[in-house]
This record gives structure tokens, sequence and C-alpha cells, in this order.
């Protein structure tokens, strides 16, 4: 592993002067940074650790949403009492992620981060990854696929998106607060991650020298008829073949309001409003669902390993409805 400067932010102040260095990572838990690290896949210069400078809170937000620190740990924010009550699905998507061991180290703004885990690009043996090697090609689309994307892809890449819970964010329409010299701006969700297109290797639409401090969560009818599904080859530490974040706002059996978000399919989490307004104005139903789990999938281009993806991800859509509004 190569030799890098560690530095300990004292304060948010010092830790975003550190950032303006080049080569400069920012540190939190260190789940996914470090095992790139050692794995010889990232090369940070300079390391700043930002785990004791007090971004850790979560705090209820005038008009009923809250507001998530992007050092709040995984395993406190899926605990945290108005979470449960206001977030299930925020809650559930983060218990189905990795084990508790790794949740109680893994944060908010480190999960929002966090890397493919295409064996193309964390093995350093492969030298065909744009995301590590730009103009190297992409070894996933004539080799082994069948984790990889079916929605969103290009010839640059086919990796996916391994996060629970930025599928969760996406259908709760959640904010990136993101700090920087200059002051804060915040980021909806759904444009925070990028598409591939030919620049696999920019992920996210963070720029130099900016931080992720917090997430902000509106007010949300959903507690009630909210549902996160996730389809894995085991039943505990292993990344989604697919996952539907679903949630209902219903009043006299009418949905009223709907979310619909894929996860392992894309990468990014993957919404379509036109599935959400697929299911608003009746009942929910079979063939509502079906419609609504065509729509989402539309134009879906799988791989010679992934091609059951498509199907999967229709029937999980339709299974995280039913699940989701308390009939199955």
């Amino acid at each position: 592993m190569q030799s890098m400067f560690y530095e300990r932010a004292r304060d948010r102040a010092q830790a975003l002067a550190l950032a303006q260095q080049p080569g400069t990572r920012f540190i939190a838990g260190g789940t996914n940074l470090l095992d790139l690290v050692k794995g010889d896949v990232e090369h940070p210069a300079r390391l700043v650790d930002i785990s004791r400078i007090g971004l850790d809170q979560i705090a209820e937000q005038p008009g009923g949403g809250l507001l998530i620190g992007a050092m709040a740990r995984n395993s406190d924010t899926a605990n945290h009492p108005l979470v449960r009550q206001r977030y299930p699905l925020l809650a559930q998507a983060l218990l189905s992620g990795a084990s508790p061991q790794l949740r109680n180290m893994a944060s908010l703004g480190g999960n929002l981060m966090q890397r493919p885990r295409c064996g193309y690009f964390t093995d350093v043996a492969f030298d065909m990854c744009n995301k590590r090697m730009p103009g190297s090609g992409c070894g996933a689309r004539e080799g082994f696929n069948r984790m990889h994307a079916i929605l969103g892809h290009s010839p640059s890449c086919i990796a996916v998106n391994p996060s629970d819970m930025n599928v969760a964010l996406a259908a709760l329409d959640a904010q990136v607060v993101i700090a920087s010299s200059k002051g804060e701006r915040r980021i909806p969700i759904g444009e925070f991650h990028r598409l591939p297109g030919a620049t696999p290797q920019i992920e996210t639409n963070l720029q130099p020298g900016e931080m992720i401090v917090a997430v902000e969560l509106p007010a949300s009818p959903f507690a009630l008829h909210a549902h996160y599904l996730k389809v894995r080859d085991r039943a505990s530490y292993a990344f989604a073949l697919v996952s539907v974040a679903a949630a209902l706002d219903i009043d006299g059996g009418v949905v009223r309001g709907a979310r619909l978000a894929l996860g392992g399919v894309a990468h990014k989490p993957w919404r379509l409003a036109a599935a959400e307004a697929a299911l608003v104005g009746k009942p929910l139903s079979e063939q509502s669902c079906r419609q609504a789990a065509q729509l989402l999938t539309a134009g879906a281009r799988a791989f010679k390993d992934n091609n059951f993806k498509i199907k999967l991800a229709q029937n999980a859509v339709v299974r995280a409805l039913w699940l989701a509004e308390g009939r199955a």
C-alpha cells in the first residue's frame, strides 16, 4: 500500500481548507475507501479525517422534515426514533446492508460515495476498466456480468451503484447538502449520482474541494405504506441483484401518491415519474402494479449473464408494492 499523509480535522473550516490540496480525500468510517486503497485501486495523497467535526447529528426540521449529518452512522440512523417513525423505508434499506459491524462504522456520507463492486474495477489484475484507467475499455461487457446494469449503461461502463441507502433516499426525494469554501449548496438526490456516459470514472456531481455535510429529507406522507425489498443471493452481507424502494400514500383505498426506485440495475438509483403516475388515482391492483413495473424497466438492455434481471426487477416491483400496501 502506498504512503500517504493523514490529518484529523478540528472543525469543518479546517477540513474544507485541507481539501483544497490536490489528491485529498475525506475519510469517515473507511469501510469502502480503505479497502480500495489496500487493493491499489484508490491512490489518495492525503486523508482528512472528518469523524470529529460535529457532522453526526440527526435533527428534526421545521415542517416535519429531517436533517441527517454526513457522519451519522448507518446503525444510528436506522435506529433513530424519527427515522423509524417517519421514514421506515430508509431504516429498512440501511438494515438490509452489510453486517452489524460495518453498519456501526459506515457513515451516511460514505454510503452516498460508495463505489461499484464490479470485479473488473476492484481487481487491478484486470487491465480493462474505464473507471480505473479511462480509455482502457470495459471488461465486464464481454466478461462475467451477472451483477451488472440493465438500465442506463453505456459502452464505457455497465457497473451498478451498490448502495441500499441511496435507493431509499431517491424514493424519499432527499437533498444532499454540500459545503465548500464558497458556502453551501443542495443537490437533489436524483442529480447527485451520474450515469456513466463516456466518463464512468466521474460517479457524482460533487466538485473538487466540496464535502457532503448532511442529507435533508422533506416531510413524508409515506410512513404507513413503505417497503424496501432486496433480492440477493444470500440472506445477509450480500449486494442486491435487484432492490426496490416502494412507498404509497393511500386514502380510502385510493393511491394519492407513489414513489418507486430500483437498485442493483444501474449506475445510480433508477426512478421514473411515469411509473409512479401509473399508480395514482386508483386502488392498487395487479394491473396497475404490472404497468408501473413495465414502465420502470422500459428500455432495459441486458447482457449474457444478467438477462434474468429484467423479469426479476419487474416482479420485485409488484411484490414491493403489495408489501408496502400491507396486503402481501
